[in-house]
């Protein structure tokens, strides 16, 4: 019998040790607020361990903590628009005294109801959990065929998609403060594809952006069968390559699962002749989540992961922090 009281015993102790040291942990930085700080230093909290809250579309006009839509007047008349939000400490007195934050940028996934993705630009997530709510962070759409609407499935019409970044990615720099040292490109899924398919489309526009972030798929990591821009896989991967290339050494992070991150650092370091400016970061979501269904991503294949605490998640804010430190 002793020898049970002494398994009891150490189980207990074990148990209350690691009950303390999360305690410890939780109340140490779990609930330390967001707060925005100045331009010139750290501009993410790394040791913030809160959940982010996705903000609402709000009506009206931009001002301070909300996300509007916006049609652009190219466009007036249509269903085409982009998302809109501005950071907390946002102000159009600071803009016109020279104040500036840091940009994202984003293209969405496809809509892809196994994995909960709408495919629609007021339902994007990955640029705010990126930046946690402290950068302006705009949603771009895909144009569909007849430029009447956004496309929530691949590229719509590409070309008009490519033209509304070169024309309202400066516009939205200069209206609303964005730092142009600090213009960010990220895409999740189809839109991760993207960054480079439609962000490295052509030289001007590849010169929009300072950085770029990808999440679970990559512009010539694979074939896209049935697709006239992914396939053959010969032809794509020469005409990935040459968009791959105008990256031009600016900093590049992947944030993929484990199969896409080899993936990808295999194809970019078969065509590219230097690329230490690629940062790689193996993403378990189910470690994140726990389990899916989940209350706020319904799979693993999913752009909500930054939302949530993890480990990912504070590598991927010191990798923004150093960006954003010029």
């Amino acid at each position: 019998m002793k020898i049970f009281k002494y398994i009891y015993f150490f189980a207990v102790f074990f148990i209350l040790l690691y009950a303390g040291y999360y305690f410890v942990l939780r109340s140490s930085a779990a609930y330390v607020p967001l707060k925005h700080v100045d331009n010139e230093s750290v501009i993410i909290p790394i040791n913030y361990y809160g959940e982010l809250a996705l903000p609402e579309l709000s009506v009206g006009k931009p001002s301070a903590g909300k996300k509007v839509a916006i049609t652009a007047p190219e466009y007036k008349g249509t269903h085409v628009y982009h998302t809109l939000y501005l950071p907390k400490d946002w102000s159009t007195e600071q803009v016109e005294q020279g104040k500036t934050w840091p940009i994202i940028f984003e293209y969405t996934g496809n809509k892809y109801p196994k994995s909960g993705s709408t495919g629609e630009v007021k339902d994007a997530s990955f640029g705010y959990g990126l930046s946690a709510g402290q950068y302006i962070w705009v949603s771009l759409p895909y144009i569909s065929k007849n430029q009447t609407e956004n496309q929530l499935t691949w590229w719509g019409d590409k070309e008009a998609t490519v033209d509304y970044a070169k024309l309202n990615v400066p516009r939205i720099v200069k209206a609303f403060g964005g730092d142009p040292r600090t213009v960010i490109l990220c895409g999740f899924s189809r839109g991760a594809i993207a960054v480079n398919h439609l962000g490295l489309h052509d030289e001007q526009v590849a010169k929009l952006w300072t950085a770029f972030i990808v999440h679970d798929h990559f512009d010539g990591e694979q074939e896209w069968k049935g697709k006239s821009w992914g396939s053959p896989l010969s032809q794509y991967i020469e005409e990935s390559a040459t968009r791959l290339k105008r990256v031009n050494g600016r900093p590049y992070l992947v944030t993929s699962v484990d199969a896409h991150s080899k993936r990808t650092k295999t194809f970019v370091e078969t065509h590219l002749s230097h690329s230490d400016n690629f940062t790689y970061i193996s993403v378990n979501t189910k470690e994140i989540f726990g389990k899916f269904p989940h209350p706020i991503a319904k799979g693993g294949h999913t752009d909500r992961w930054p939302l949530l605490a993890s480990s990912y998640r504070i590598k991927t804010w010191q990798w923004l922090n150093l960006i954003a430190a010029h």
